[in-house]
C-alpha cells in the first residue's frame, strides 16, 4: 500500500474523531478503528466487507471465519505486511494485549504509543506492549 501524501494530516483528523465516537461492535470496534486507521493512511478500507455486517463479537468472528480468517488479527495479517514491532512507526498497526479489554487488541502506532479503542473511549498503551506489527 502507498500511504497518502497527507496522511499525517487525515490520520490526525480521524483520531480527534474516534475520541468522540461511541464504542459499537460492528460500527466502531477495536478491529474496525484499526481498519479506519490504515483507510485515513493510504485510501484502502481493509475492512469494507465486514463493516455494519454485525453487532456481537460472535458475529464477527463468524463473518471473519466465512472469509477464511481464524480472528481479526489474522484478517489483517491478511491485508498488510507483517513488520518487526521494533520498526512499527506512526500510522502502522499494532496488536497488544490490553489488560482493560482482557484480549488481544488491534491499535495504531503514534511513535512510543499506542491508541487503542476502549468501550470508554480511546486509550494509550505503551510501545513496548507490542506483540506483532503490521505496516501502512
Amino acid at each position: 500500500m502507498t500511504r497518502r501524501p497527507d496522511w499525517q494530516a487525515r490520520l490526525t483528523g480521524y483520531l480527534i474523531g474516534c475520541a468522540r465516537a461511541p464504542y459499537q461492535l460492528g460500527q466502531h470496534d477495536c478491529a474496525l478503528f484499526a481498519a479506519g486507521a490504515v483507510e485515513a493512511v493510504t485510501g484502502s478500507d481493509p475492512a469494507y466487507a465486514w463493516r455494519g455486517r454485525y453487532a456481537t463479537k460472535a458475529e464477527g468472528f463468524r463473518a471473519l471465519k466465512r472469509a477464511g480468517h481464524t480472528d481479526h488479527i489474522a484478517a489483517t495479517a491478511a491485508a498488510l505486511p507483517e513488520i518487526d514491532p521494533v520498526f512499527a512507526a506512526p500510522g502502522d498497526i499494532a496488536c497488544v494485549a490490553d489488560p482493560q479489554a482482557g484480549g488481544l487488541v488491534l491499535g495504531v502506532v503514534q511513535g512510543e504509543l499506542i491508541y487503542v479503542l476502549r468501550e470508554d473511549g480511546l486509550g494509550l498503551l505503551p510501545h513496548a506492549a507490542m506483540q506483532r506489527a503490521f505496516r501502512t
